[in-house]
């Protein structure tokens, strides 16, 4: 019988730390959104201008564990989306759909205070508040983007479809729908078109 070396525990991919939302291994992969980057998104460009582009928005840390396009695969992330405004506007996600419209998505809250925009077509969009611990069922058809509406950073996971292919171009060529902006303390949002509420 040949004896082999291996290490009597192999190392894993990637962790969670449930606790904070941190995904972390050496399969994790990383993207981080600053304000420069979203150009476009923000409806007071005024105020966009005025502060420093290089300011942290957001990140993106996910799992791929199969080759994107592979059907029936899954992928994992975490998303940390930072406290702030452009003018009364939150710090939100870019935003995306889904190019095959049939694979959904879901999210669920590990901490901090925020809203997912879901613009399902034709100028409506409808708000879900995220807390610690809430799901999201997100529909293959329905663009969707996270807004910190809170004083800390807001998390949470993620987990889609390794074929799904996410859309970007669509938010920035048509626009989402609505704005999530801050008024008298509240967050509200603010139609680009009649049926947005």
């Amino acid at each position: 019988m040949s004896r082999t070396s291996r290490p009597a525990v192999e190392e894993r991919p990637v962790t969670m730390d449930w606790s904070r939302g941190a995904l972390a291994g050496p399969a994790a992969q990383e993207r981080v959104r600053n304000l420069g980057q979203l150009q476009g998104l923000f409806y007071d460009v005024a105020s966009w201008r005025q502060i420093d582009p290089a300011k942290i928005v957001y990140r993106v840390r996910w799992w791929e564990p199969v080759p994107e396009g592979t059907e029936g695969g899954l992928f994992w992330g975490t998303t940390i989306v930072e406290p702030g405004r452009v003018g009364d506007e939150y710090f939100m996600t870019h935003g995306h759909s889904h190019l095959r419209g049939n694979r959904a998505e879901i999210y669920s809250t590990i901490s901090g205070e925020g809203s997912l925009l879901l613009s399902e077509g034709g100028g409506r969009v409808r708000l879900e508040p995220m807390t610690a611990g809430s799901m999201h069922y997100i529909r293959g058809d329905v663009a969707h983007r996270a807004a910190n509406v809170g004083e800390r950073p807001l998390v949470f996971v993620a987990c889609w479809p390794s074929d799904a292919r996410h859309d970007y171009g669509g938010i920035v060529s048509k626009g989402f729908g609505a704005h999530l902006v801050c008024r008298n303390g509240i967050p509200t949002l603010l139609g680009d078109g009649p049926n947005a509420r």
